[in-house]
């Protein structure tokens, strides 16, 4: 369940002109923005862009940008993006990185729908002018390359129907491969990038059948754990079968490290907020016997505290 509290009725006008006077003269009303932005889903937020755009001839987004700065700016300017636009940007961000993000093109490839990931791709190219899969060739190499490649390029069956026999025999496959340390394998690759979610997630119960280990157990235990592909396989695993504690454990990481991972948690919070977060910080409860509310309260500050508390559904 999502975790944003937003009125089921609102007045795009009076947004538009709420925000125009937030940000007006001198200083910025930032608890102003917060009050409005914090409490919208992504239509009302369309439609606030739109009215802000036909009464002052002025992109919302672009000021926004000038009026803010800092991490509050970063989290506010990729909430208030359409979500699938959001995605091209959190994609093309982590592709452009010295050493590539692939826990992001994963995340965005395998936790959304196969329609939420084509259109993705649709408005990576409207903004970019090149397809998110040749993007993503041309910044990785071998084993990733492969991988990568053809996660962000499937189109998944989205139904529920499986085949529990297939999911007998891919079990097989993926268990000699793990076996042989053949993790670059072919098969691997063609198995984690077409077959449907709930196909695979029965592939995956019936590995930890048959073998008495979750198949992720047994990538973790093949070969050097520092090396990347065995963890970008691991990373797809869990995308496809509970993305829920692996967003748990992105939060996780991204707060104990030393010094917040800002990027990591804010992409969580706003991707989430409409989704499942509610999920999500109820696993984070359990699994830390801490509320992330107060987490995040903890460790941030200002005007950017304020505006994931809100996202996360704490009222003052």
């Amino acid at each position: 369940m999502a975790t944003l509290v937003a009125p089921p009725q609102h007045s795009p006008v009076e947004d538009a002109e709420a925000l125009y006077k937030a940000c007006k003269g001198w200083g910025t009303d930032e608890k102003g923005i917060i009050s409005i932005l914090g409490h919208r889903t992504a239509e009302q937020r369309q439609q606030i862009r739109i009215a802000y755009q036909d009464l002052h001839q002025e992109d919302l987004v672009k000021r926004l940008e000038s009026e803010l700065s800092g991490d509050f700016e970063k989290a506010v300017y990729r909430w208030i993006l359409e979500p699938a636009d959001r995605d091209a940007v959190l994609a093309h961000v982590a592709i452009k990185k010295l050493s590539p993000d692939y826990h992001v093109i994963i995340e965005i490839a395998c936790v959304r729908s196969p329609e939420e990931l084509l259109a993705v791709r649709r408005a990576y190219q409207a903004r970019y002018k090149r397809s998110l899969e040749e993007d993503v060739a041309a910044h990785t190499t071998g084993d990733f390359r492969k991988l990568l490649v053809a996660l962000v390029s499937a189109f998944r069956y989205a139904g529920g129907e499986i085949n529990e026999r297939l999911a007998k025999s891919e079990a097989d496959i993926l268990h000699d491969a793990i076996k042989d340390k053949a993790l670059n394998h072919d098969e691997i690759i063609r198995i984690l990038s077409t077959r449907s979610k709930a196909q695979l997630m029965a592939t995956f119960n019936r590995y930890r059948d048959e073998h008495n280990t979750s198949i992720t157990k047994n990538l973790f235990g093949e070969g050097d754990q520092n090396n990347e592909f065995p963890a970008a396989l691991r990373t797809t695993i869990r995308c496809i079968n509970n993305s829920n504690k692996y967003f748990e454990k992105v939060i996780r990481n991204a707060i104990k490290r030393l010094g917040t991972d800002e990027d990591a948690l804010t992409r969580v919070i706003i991707t989430r907020a409409e989704k499942d977060l509610k999920e999500i910080k109820e696993i984070y409860y359990n699994r830390n016997s801490v509320s992330l509310d107060h987490v995040v309260a903890k460790d941030t500050s200002g005007d950017y505290k304020a505006f994931l508390l809100t996202l996360l559904g704490k009222e003052d």
